[in-house]
């Protein structure tokens, strides 16, 4: 246990933790690798376990899948029924979450916790129901499977074969109390399979020959297995964060690589790799950037970034460590992530002064700090005799450099003290020598606040020294009259270094927190300027001005537009061509999710830096920037600060896309409900003259004396007199079907009927033409609504009639899709001039014609009914081109289990449809 100070906003954010946990219900999770390893078993044990204890429990929803053990579980349990939801002309039992509220349990049990709800809950998801328990205090017991973790979605439809629909977001997991694992070994699963005792029968079969593989059980298990291991881990470390626990606990073998200055931290990154590779555990690589650090050469300070960077590129956790000393930090740094393992690199012998000195090396620091760490001492590889002498000569050049520096800040430092003294030469007659000692001292703590520790140590010695021989008795010598004045030099030289050393670290300190604090402000600014913004032109203008700010260049945003093209800002007009950014890299970065350009691995050469957009749903553009320096994209800490911003400008991009998306669809919806109120009231206003026209109509035909010009006359008057119900009656189907006013009967029916009873409406229209069937028999029932499929079929027959010539072939057909797709497919076909090319979908929509002037009658609303209908069922259809010319619609619909037929009642193989 260490003995430091807690952190005061971390405290306070912890207890408001605790207080929202405490309103909240817990909940727990038993997570296995597949179906059938008893995840529902063991669940319903624990609640049998709790009820008996006295604890009110309820099962919400739990599915058995017919076993019979789990079921034998289940019957002792209060069980909640289940509420029905009506989809399709089918009822669907859900989860009834407000059943449970009204109940209020004390636990409740929800099966399945990735399952998706029917269409009419009020949740999509139900773990979004299981949300809400937990938000209204009531404990959950639920389950899951390992495929079904949105993370691992991916990797588990690589391995199977199989993609799941049904995912659940990782952070949902992860916010569990509890994650029970069950686990069963693959042999005993298969074993559980072919008993019967996972699936029932053909479902069996099928899971055994496909998901139910032993190498697919296998590697769930290893997934499952280590992402349990991952949230024990970080159970682990939430608890010792908590409890402030200091030393590290080798739960897991990870490894901590410190980065330093030298040419040689390359190969001793890379021994860290390799061994982090060996063991399988993840590794961190940390530099610690000390003062005397910070100071070295800008080509010396760029090959550490470089180096930093390669370590992430070779999977590392990095960070840039700003502290005063190597040791602790390094200390502090593998406490607070738990890593057992320092990987150092093989330090140099030290100089004769340093161990004049007592200087003690860092693996003695290290290994005194911490003696549960183990440290790994890393040789550097041995260079070619060509790349030693580069070495040699880089480090003899930034050594020299290094001396140079070190001379102009300790030569400042020598004369700072020289001007002290010659100031307070004349003062010493006005002052007493404690006052000119202040002067002294004062001037120590400006060396260390402008130039650091070391020229600080010099500045306590030479002021004593210059005291010394120009203001104590006798003057201009070093030789002291009075004992006493020894005490006085050595006081005033161990304030003067400790002046300058704690004047040193406050100063490193402070300029480390005003550039966090300045980050955190910028963050700060332009999350809420970008909350503000309610058009993708005040995103731009906003993110574009932060963001040039911060990298002292230039912030341009490429934006999605609804072509998923890339448009550019509209500030890049105002840059030169050749200093613009290229929108082929821009795509790059967008198309692959990854940063491009300056300081990374693509197109490193280029001056800009490309970063993705990225948003919950999707990515939304790119970022390109062309900062002042470069460096800056090299530190992880500004690095890790770009991405953040990225990220927030991609979420407002999305928020204002779909603010946009939503007043589009406000505008659709409220177009579509006058549009259907105008077509319900014009087919409404012109039934009733349209009935009497006709009845005249055949009135005047039924005259006995009617010239045959009249009577010519009157058949034309009712024929288009029936053309126009027609229409009319369309009209009204269209605004009926869009209100939702018209309700399925579907009945089991054959197809073959209902193509019959289509073709003996139209069986006069049909006179000229050649009619080919091709329905075979043994085809299954379909639930349909006949009279609403009929006009489907009339429909499209009535369009092929329209649009092809007098004695042109019409095909009828009707054949299963493949088995996996668990449907029907209907085909009318014809031999006419076919669709128009690139206009087969824009068919279907209202209004809408093959030929927008043409004189074949009617008004474009026969194939939105075919499809409005066809979606009601469940189904799709579409319009192609045959290769040999002509027309073809296409209806799939989907197959059921119809009712099993009593004997006798099935009818006979080959018999002919009914026409």
């Amino acid at each position: 246990m260490t003995d430091e100070r807690p952190n005061p906003d971390a405290l306070l954010a912890q207890i408001r933790e605790q207080e929202s946990a405490e309103q909240r219900g817990r909940l727990r999770i038993y997570f296995g690798s597949s179906a059938g390893v008893g995840k529902t078993f063991a669940m319903l044990q624990a609640a049998r376990k709790l009820m008996a204890e006295g604890r009110d429990v309820l099962a919400g929803v739990v599915v058995t899948h017919g076993r019979s053990e789990t079921q034998a579980l289940l019957d002792g349990l209060p069980q909640l029924p289940l509420r029905e939801l009506e989809y399709r002309g089918k009822k669907l039992p859900e989860f009834d979450l407000d059943g449970v509220l009204a109940r209020r349990p004390s636990l409740v049990l929800v099966d399945e916790l990735a399952h998706s709800n029917a269409p009419g809950s009020r949740h999509p998801k139900r773990w979004q129901d299981v949300e809400e328990l937990l938000a209204r205090g009531i404990d959950v017991y639920s389950t899951l499977n390992v495929q079904h973790l949105e993370s691992l979605n991916d990797v588990v439809g690589g391995i199977t074969g199989v993609r799941v629909q049904e995912t659940l977001p990782d952070t949902f997991f992860d916010r569990a109390e509890e994650v029970v694992m069950v686990d069963t070994p693959a042999d005993e699963l298969l074993a559980r399979l072919a008993a019967g005792k996972v699936y029932l029968g053909p479902q069996a079969q099928r899971a055994a020959q496909n998901f139910f593989r032993k190498g697919n059980l296998m590697a769930l298990r290893e997934l499952a297995l280590r992402r349990t291991a991952d949230r024990v881990e970080d159970d682990v470390q939430a608890w010792r964060s908590n409890e402030r626990v200091a030393q590290v606990w080798k739960t897991e073998a990870a490894i901590l690589c410190a980065i330093g200055p030298s040419p040689a931290a390359e190969s001793v990154l890379r021994s860290a790799a390799q061994l982090a590779q060996q063991l399988n555990v993840s590794w961190h690589a940390v530099y610690v950037e000390t003062p005397t650090l910070q100071r070295l050469p800008d080509a010396q300070r760029d090959r550490i970034l470089r180096t930093v960077r390669l370590a992430h590129e070779l999977g590392a956790q990095t960070a840039v460590l700003p502290a005063q000393d190597l040791a602790p930090a390094l200390l502090a740094y593998a406490r607070e992530h738990n890593l057992s393992k320092l990987v150092l690199g093989r330090s140099e012998s030290r100089s004769a002064w340093r161990r004049w000195l007592g200087a003690v090396p860092l693996q003695q620091q290290l290994a005194e700090g911490a003696p549960e760490l183990d440290l790994i001492t890393v040789a550097a590889a041995a260079l070619s005799p060509a790349r030693r002498a580069a070495a040699t000569s880089q480090e003899a050049e930034e050594r020299e450099l290094q001396w140079q520096q070190l001379a102009g800040r300790y030569g400042l430092a020598a004369l700072a003290c020289a001007a002290t003294a010659l100031i307070s030469w004349p003062l010493q007659l006005a002052f007493d020598q404690s006052n000119i000692v202040m002067l002294f001292l004062l001037t120590v703590a400006g060396v260390a606040l402008r130039l650091g520790r070391g020229p600080a140590v010099l500045a306590s010695f030479l002021s004593v020294g210059l005291f010394d021989f120009f203001f104590v008795q006798p003057k201009l010598s070093f030789a002291v009259s009075d004992v006493q004045y020894l005490l006085t030099f050595a006081v005033m030289l161990v304030v003067g270094l400790v002046i300058g050393q704690l004047t040193a670290g406050l100063r490193y300190q402070a300029r480390v927190s005003a550039e966090r604090e300045a980050r955190s402000r910028a963050l700060f600014e332009l999350t809420s300027d970008l909350a503000g913004a309610l058009q993708t032109e005040a995103v731009l203008q906003v993110a574009e001005g932060a963001l040039a700010e911060e990298v002292h260049g230039e912030a341009l945003l490429y934006v999605l537009d609804l072509n998923d093209d890339l448009q550019p800002s509209p500030r890049q007009a105002s840059l030169a061509l050749a200093d613009q950014p290229d929108a082929g890299t821009a795509r790059w970065a967008l198309d692959h999710g990854q940063a491009a350009g300056l300081s990374t691995d693509t197109l490193a050469g280029s001056a800009w830096f490309y970063l993705p957009l990225k948003a919950p749903m999707r990515t939304r553009g790119v970022l390109a920037l062309k900062p002042k320096s470069s460096r800056s994209l090299m530190l992880p800490e500004l690095r890790a600060q770009l991405e953040t911003y990225g990220r927030i400008i991609g979420q407002a991009l999305e928020r204002v896309h779909y603010v946009e998306v939503a007043q589009q669809a406000l505008v659709h919806i409220e177009g579509e409900r006058l549009r259907n109120s105008l077509l319900a009231a014009l087919s409404h206003d012109l039934r009733t003259p349209l009935a009497g026209l006709y009845g005249l109509a055949q009135t005047l035909d039924r005259t006995p004396a009617l010239p045959p010009q009249a009577r010519e006359l009157s058949a034309a008057l009712q024929q288009q007199a029936q053309r126009i119900s027609a229409m009319v009656n369309n009209l009204l189907d269209m605004a009926r079907l869009q209100s939702g006013a018209v309700r399925l009967n579907p009945q089991w029916q054959p197809v073959e009927e209902v193509v019959g009873t289509a073709l003996q409406a139209l069986q006069p229209a049909l006179a000229g033409h050649a009619l080919q069937l091709d329905i075979p028999a043994g085809l299954p029932l379909l639930n349909l609504d006949a009279a609403l499929m009929e006009r489907v079929l009339c429909n499209l027959i009535e369009n092929a009639l329209k649009y092809t010539p007098p004695d042109s072939h019409l095909r009828i057909s009707a054949e299963l899709a493949p088995a996996s797709e668990q449907a029907l497919l209907l085909r009318v076909a014809d031999n006419g001039p076919g669709l128009p090319p690139g206009r087969e979908e824009q068919l279907f929509a209202k209004f809408s014609r093959g030929e927008r002037e043409s004189s074949t009658p009617g008004v474009g609303l026969g194939l939105a009914i075919c499809r409005a209908i066809v979606h009601a069922h469940g189904g799709q259809i579409h319009g192609e081109n045959l290769p040999g010319g002509g027309a073809c619609f296409v209806i799939r619909l989907p197959l059921g289990e119809p009712p099993a037929l009593p004997a006798g009642d099935e009818p006979e193989p080959g018999a002919d449809p009914v026409l």
